[in-house]
């Protein structure tokens, strides 16, 4: 199964799987030269130190729609059960991911959504499962371009904002020698100033009690890889950037900076949020989301 089916009024993953809200299914045909209605199937993969529980309205939404929303834990993010510790490459972190997508059945295919350093993630799957990708949508994400290692986007983001731009997030201690560099942890100031500055305060207090330690894995054999992404696979699936303009966790400048390393990616502006724009502006973006949507499938929704 993709994901264990929950109630619609459920905000939160469990067990470590994945957040599933399901509308109807199927579609609707309507007159001759008429476009036909489809319902959407979106997987939504949440950034560094977050879980699948930061999308429950932008889930919500796209529910009410008519649409599936899965949105999933990566490897001892949210709640799945691993522990930082545990999860030693950048594979295993995304192997929820890569899992769901293997499961889809025969001939479905779904639009990725990625936001910041969850776009590694979804980068890979586009790179697995190319045929299973409608779209891929990098929600102010870091987008890797074809021919160069995943961790040099990394680096890039690092060296243009500095050390100081983290404020009072941490580097904790690594317990696992075979995992290279250490764990981070966002601090209450980074996410209230950086991240969360437009979003409601009871969001921003609830990221607070439910972020976790994540690894980065820069270091990674993967991520290093400067022919992982090729031009065939990853580079031939519909790319989408999202560039949020008022986002100060990955400033706009250099957004479109990655957008022009990554020829033939369609960008959409999108104004009025933060960096966490599935909360603070979690309407606007499920509307954008299935205009994205039906764009690919060549039909309209309800």
């Amino acid at each position: 199964m993709l994901a264990r089916s929950m109630m619609a009024q459920a905000p939160m993953s469990t067990g470590g799987e994945a957040m599933e809200l399901s509308g109807g299914g199927g579609e609707v045909g309507h007159g001759s030269g008429e476009l036909r209605r489809r319902h959407h199937h979106f997987v939504l993969v949440h950034g560094l130190c977050h879980g699948a529980w930061c999308w429950y309205r932008v889930a919500a939404a796209l529910r009410r729609a008519g649409h599936r929303a899965t949105a999933l834990d990566m490897a001892a993010a949210g709640a799945h059960p691993a522990r930082v510790d545990e999860v030693r490459t950048f594979e295993e972190y995304s192997r929820p991911l890569l899992d769901a997508l293997a499961a889809l059945p025969a001939g479905e295919r779904v639009v990725l959504v990625g936001h910041s350093q969850g776009g590694f993630s979804v980068a890979l799957a586009a790179e697995r499962f190319p045929e299973r990708v409608a779209a891929v949508v990098f929600l102010t994400a870091a987008m890797p371009p074809v021919g160069r290692p995943m961790s040099a986007t990394t680096e890039e983001h690092v060296n243009y904002v500095g050390a100081e731009f983290f404020l009072d997030s941490m580097e904790l201690e690594q317990q696992n020698a075979d995992i290279p560099g250490n764990p981070v942890i966002f601090g209450p100031n980074f996410m209230a100033q950086i991240l969360y500055h437009l979003s409601p305060q009871e969001d921003l207090t609830l990221g607070l009690s439910l972020i976790r330690p994540t690894n980065k894995f820069t270091g990674d054999v993967l991520m290093r890889d400067a022919g992982l992404l090729t031009k065939e696979r990853y580079g031939s699936t519909r790319r989408v950037f999202v560039v949020v303009e008022d986002d100060r966790g990955i400033p706009v400048e250099f957004q479109r900076r990655m957008v022009a390393e990554n020829p033939g990616v369609e960008v959409v502006d999108f104004a009025g949020a933060d960096h966490m724009a599935m909360i603070s502006s979690p309407a606007k973006l499920a509307e954008l989301l299935v205009r994205i949507a039906d764009k690919s499938t060549g039909t309209m929704s309800p």
